[in-house]
């Protein structure tokens, strides 16, 4: 499996009762991340979780401040957005900020992009929360134009961009790879359409089996466009626990993957029958400091596989 990419989720949230992780803390994780030998170091795009209940409540930082220090931080280890959100973000800025962040890691950065999760967390900031994905669309056709020919001109119904550049340009140019996360057959179809990796995390279990239909309906789509469906990589979050430690965390709900290292990559393996090309690691775990070893050693193990 020499092929496969793996990434780091990066937890920057703030469960009830649990210490808040200081930039002190994600710096270490993006350290130990980057000589463990992962390949990417996701930030994700949230605000805040459970916002009417102050007992659940669960906050985030900011995304895209903690992409840039971690890109400064960094120098061999991509730095990617897991996803920003369409809902919460001007789209030629958000292009903007694209560049900005592949100039601060120097040609290193993963731009993920969604349309966002609709509901009270955008409702306490004062955005939008209906036509998420018709908004998400027009959003791409901004986006597409200058992160690839480097401006774009287009009023939508939603978005507007009057002669727009996108300038200037970081390392990677018009080329920054471009990941769209997708469930349904519309949001799939516009990552078949424009996006170089298409994504998706695990909402009911982290096991393959989950996927199969997903990635059944990725394939077909593929087929109807004519794409190449060698020229989409696929990649899917997962949360995972270490070897013979029981998960805990915000994400126990998700049926994360677990067992003994033989069982846990053998289950990783599995992965490549559904075509996927990347796996996107999500922490089922509160001790950082011993799950990103044991994920360093199964790293190891899968890559050798």
């Amino acid at each position: 499996m020499a092929d496969m990419e793996f990434g780091f989720f990066a937890q920057i949230l703030a469960p009830p009762g649990a210490p808040v992780p200081r930039w002190r803390d994600v710096r270490g994780w993006l350290h130990a991340t980057e000589a463990a030998g992962f390949d990417t170091f996701w930030v994700p795009d949230e605000l805040v979780w459970q916002v009417k209940d102050p007992e659940k409540r669960i906050g985030w930082w900011e995304c895209v401040a903690i992409a840039g220090a971690a890109a400064a931080e960094s120098s061999s280890i991509e730095i990617g957005t897991w996803v920003l959100s369409a809902l919460h973000r001007n789209p030629g800025l958000t292009a903007k900020v694209a560049a900005t962040l592949d100039e601060i890691a120097g040609g290193r950065f993963v731009f993920g992009f969604g349309s966002g999760h609709a509901g009270p967390q955008g409702e306490a900031f004062g955005f939008p929360h209906d036509k998420t994905v018709s908004r998400y669309e027009d959003a791409l056709k901004i986006i597409v134009p200058l992160l690839r020919q480097g401006e774009v001109d287009y009023k939508g119904e939603y978005h507007t961009a009057v002669n727009q550049p996108l300038t200037p340009l970081g390392p990677s140019g018009t080329k920054i790879p471009l990941m769209l996360g997708g469930h349904g057959p519309r949001t799939m179809g516009l990552a078949v359409e424009y996006a170089d990796i298409w994504s998706a995390y695990t909402t009911t279990s982290a096991y393959p089996s989950a996927f199969e239909d997903m990635t059944t309906q990725l394939e077909r789509i593929l087929e109807e466009s004519g794409r190449d469906p060698g020229s989409l990589g696929r990649s899917i979050g997962i949360p995972i626990a270490a070897p013979g430690v029981d998960p805990a965390g915000p994400f126990v709900d998700m049926d994360p993957i677990r067992g003994s290292l033989d069982e846990i990559v053998e289950t990783l393996v599995s992965f490549t029958d559904l075509g996927v090309t990347r796996l996107e690691f999500v922490p089922a775990s509160i001790d950082l400091d011993a799950w990103i070893p044991a994920m360093a050693e199964i790293l190891q193990a899968v890559r050798e596989a």
